[in-house]
């Protein structure tokens, strides 16, 4: 370091000042340390191409001069020794102290947002916030004061450093000239030209020094006169400027951390993006580390300890991953953001920042979320739109030909979240009871989504209809699902209300054009309906839904409803179907889930079809 050079250089000179008898020793040990600030490659090494130079010719100079010292005695205390300590005691001493300072600051600004961060979302007391807030703001401005006094010193360091570095030379080479007449015979000729150009120098550098000491001053009062919002986090909550198109972002987060069982703690910490890896540096780390694989994986707003701002980053396999908390909206939205375009390896393309314009303009499609069913049929063509985001890469299907996503369904069709159960009057004949059919299996499920589709062709429909659904959930931050008795019979599918036993929809078994489960997650189950409403009119929609067991189960008996209804038509196949398939006690069909091989008994897994 520059203090550790400082010393040495000291000490060498001391030891001239010092060691008459030694004075050939010293003075061949100091030519060396003036060589060695070539190899110390120092942070602050802005103009040391000249002062190396310099002090390589002084160096010569005192390898010839070495035979002729011998004492120096009041000149070189007063004109080599007494500037590099001053340099050392004043100089030196003044940046570390503002250092200190500043680390001191920066730690006082760490507590006060951790008192900020957390402040509830739920209770939120304004009187609290404002409070804290302030503090926040007297954190931060007393940080950037005492940042901008280090950083001016630092700054005037580097010339100081130069002067500090050549001055003592300057007095140490012209006493020796003075005190040896011999070394004026010798040296004077050569030497005056060059001890003026380097007294120019020094004159030259510390014009400079001033010249940059009254711009930093300009630039510090300026920046000190800003408004106090720059310093208030979150200051601009109702509408702040988010870029969405973001492919890398780096800024200071709360990373949660579990200490037990029900335990956890926040640690404020930097995170920055690099290539498709989230890292993390801790303070005082040379380097960060990688905390999380980006690549295909997802990310979205969670609730997490009454705190707001979180999200939480999921693998690629469904694992909860990181749970992350931002100081803002601004910060929340654009990591958001950026973790989803960094997730669909934008950053591999020729122009990253392109392709996630492109993203979010023309493949994110609009999704205007409706929260009721009962308003399905009143937008037909929505005026307002919602980016929707597009999934990590589309599920591979094994039909030979896979239309195109517009095909399938239109760009900007409305997605209902909520089923709405019916008026009071219809209630009643509306509530559940024993149906008459031949097969009756009851399944829990959560309501996730429905919308329009324009095709029932293959089951590619069901899966882009999942794709919009679980997106347009994840982007409006929508949780909440109903749950639903689906029951499937051989004349139709029936959704009741678990408390009031009310059917909330019902649909006929044979306007069931396409059913199928998720083919990575089988718990998701889809079905389209295609019904005729007047000649020449025809719709089509899909239903998305989650189930509580496999959705296997479900598409397994819907099939077997659909062979009923074709059975019934000849009484010949009925027979053959009712005697392939286990039957209750009152001549019902039974699903079983797994039979045994050894003594044909059902396991515990086994459903029978009576609701």
């Amino acid at each position: 370091t520059l203090t550790e050079y400082t010393n040495q250089l000291l000490q060498a000179m001391q030891r001239v000042y010092g060691a008459q008898n030694e004075m050939c020793l010293a003075t061949q040990q100091l030519s060396k340390q003036l060589l060695a600030y070539e190899k110390q490659h120092f942070a602050l090494g802005k103009g040391d191409e000249e002062v190396i130079s310099t002090l390589h010719y002084f160096s010569k100079v005192v390898d010839e001069l070495n035979i002729l010292h011998s004492e120096l005695a009041k000149q070189l205390a007063d004109t080599m020794v007494l500037p590099i300590i001053q340099f050392r005691e004043k100089d030196l001493t003044e940046v570390s102290t503002l250092k200190d300072l500043f680390g001191l600051a920066s730690n006082e600004h760490d507590a006060s947002m951790a008192k900020y961060s957390r402040l509830p979302k739920r209770k939120e007391n304004e009187k609290l916030k404002a409070e804290v807030a302030k503090e926040v703001a007297n954190a931060r401005r007393k940080q950037h004061l005492s940042s901008l006094q280090y950083y001016c010193a630092l700054n005037a360091l580097q010339y100081r450093k130069r002067v500090a570095m050549m001055e003592p030379m300057l007095g140490y080479t012209r006493g020796q000239i003075n005190f040896f007449k011999k070394g004026a015979e010798m040296f004077s000729k050569r030497m005056d030209s060059f001890l003026s150009s380097v007294s120019d120098m020094v004159q030259s550098i510390q014009g400079e020094l001033e010249a940059e000491a009254e711009k930093m001053r300009i630039s510090q009062q300026d920046l000190i006169a800003v408004n106090e919002s720059v310093y208030t986090p979150d200051s601009d909550v109702t509408s702040p400027v988010i870029n969405r198109n973001l492919i890398q972002k780096a800024g200071y987060l709360n990373l949660r951390n579990k200490t037990g069982l029900v335990t956890t703690t926040w640690e404020r910490l930097y995170f920055f993006t690099q290539g498709g890896n989230l890292m993390c540096q801790p303070r005082g780390a040379v380097a960060g580390g990688l905390i999380q694989d980006l690549d295909n994986c997802s990310v979205m707003a969670v609730d997490c300890e009454d705190r707001r701002y979180c999200f939480q980053i999921t693998t690629p396999t469904g694992k909860a991953g990181i749970t992350l908390q931002a100081e803002s909206r601004k910060e929340y939205e654009e990591w958001i953001c950026a973790i989803n375009n960094i997730s669909r390896q934008i950053y591999l393309t020729d122009n990253p920042e392109a392709a996630a314009i492109k993203l979010n303009q023309t493949a994110l499609q609009a999704v205007t979320p409706i929260t009721s069913l009962g308003k399905k049929y009143e937008v037909q063509h929505p005026s307002q739109t919602v980016k929707n985001m597009e999934n990590d890469k589309i599920i591979p299907s094994d039909s030979a030909g896979i239309q195109d996503s517009t095909q399938l369904i239109a760009p900007g069709t409305p997605i209902q979240f909520d089923i709405v159960l019916p008026a009071m009057e219809f209630l009643d004949q509306n509530r559940g009871g024993r149906y008459d059919a031949l097969l009756q299996q009851m399944f829990v499920v959560q309501f996730l989504g429905s919308m329009a589709v324009q095709s029932d062709a293959t089951c590619e429909v069901i899966y882009e209809a999942m794709r919009q659904v679980l997106a347009a959930r994840a982007i409006h931050n929508i949780f909440r699902m109903t749950e639903s008795h689906l029951m499937v019979t051989s004349k139709n599918l029936r959704l009741i209300d678990p408390q009031t036993q009310v059917t909330r929809a019902s649909f006929e078994l044979s306007t069931v054009t396409q059913f199928a489960v998720h083919q990575e997650n089988r718990r998701l189950i889809g079905f389209v309906i295609h019904l005729s409403e007047t000649p020449g009119e025809e719709s089509m929609s899909a239903y998305i839904f989650e189930s509580n067991t496999e959705g296997e189960k479900i598409c397994y008996a819907i099939s077997l409803g659909k062979e009923i209804i074709e059975a019934q038509k000849d009484p010949e196949a009925l027979a053959q179907l009712m005697r392939s398939v286990p039957l209750t006690n009152d001549g019902k069909f039974m699903l079983l889930n797994d039979v045994s091989e050894e003594d044909g008994t059902m396991h515990e897994g086994g459903e029978e079809s009576e609701a």
